[in-house]
C-alpha cells in the first residue's frame, strides 16, 4: 500500500470513529497514527475524498465521509433553526437557509439517499432538490423530519 492510500485509509477511520471539527485536529490525530501531512496535502485529501463539514450540537461543524448513514454522525436538531423557507413547484423543492448554511444542509439530504430526489444543488442560502415525477410530498417531508425533526413546522 503506497503512502497516499494509506494515509487516506487512516483519514477515512478517524472520521468515521471520532467528531472532527478541524483540519489541525485532524493533522494532529494523523500524527498520533503516525503520519506526517502538510496542511494543504490534507486540504487536497479531503477534497478528493469528497468530505463534507456537517453542523454537531457541540463541536460546531464536524467532518464526514460521503454517503454515510446518520447513525454514524449525529446531526444537530438546532441546524433546522437555519432552514427558513420550504417551497415546491412541480417536480422541484426549493429550500433557503440562512446564509452559508445551504451545503452543510444538503449534504445529510444527500447522504439520506431519499428515492423521491433525483439530485441536489446547494449555494450558499437555497438548495434546490430535483425530485422525480409523481412524488409523494408527504412522504418527501416525512423523510426531510427524519434527518430534521423541526422541519414540519416551516
Amino acid at each position: 500500500m503506497n503512502n497516499k492510500t494509506q494515509r487516506l485509509s487512516i483519514i477515512r477511520k478517524i472520521i468515521r470513529s471520532e467528531c472532527v471539527s478541524s483540519q489541525e485536529e485532524l493533522i494532529a490525530r494523523l500524527e498520533e497514527n503516525g503520519v506526517q501531512v502538510t496542511q494543504s496535502t490534507l486540504s487536497r485529501d479531503l477534497k478528493f475524498m469528497q468530505v463534507a463539514k456537517v453542523p454537531h450540537s457541540e463541536k460546531g461543524y464536524v467532518y464526514v465521509l460521503p454517503n454515510n448513514t446518520l447513525s454514524d454522525h449525529y446531526v444537530s436538531t438546532n441546524i433546522t433553526d437555519n432552514i427558513m423557507k420550504i417551497a415546491f413547484s412541480g417536480n422541484i423543492c426549493v429550500i433557503t437557509t440562512k446564509p452559508g448554511y445551504a451545503s452543510a444542509i444538503s449534504v445529510p439530504i444527500d447522504n439520506r439517499n431519499i428515492a423521491d430526489i433525483l439530485g441536489s444543488i446547494a449555494g450558499d442560502n437555497t438548495i434546490l432538490l430535483v425530485l422525480r415525477e409523481n412524488f409523494n410530498k408527504a412522504k418527501l417531508m416525512s423523510e426531510l423530519a427524519m434527518i430534521f425533526p423541526n422541519i414540519t413546522s416551516l
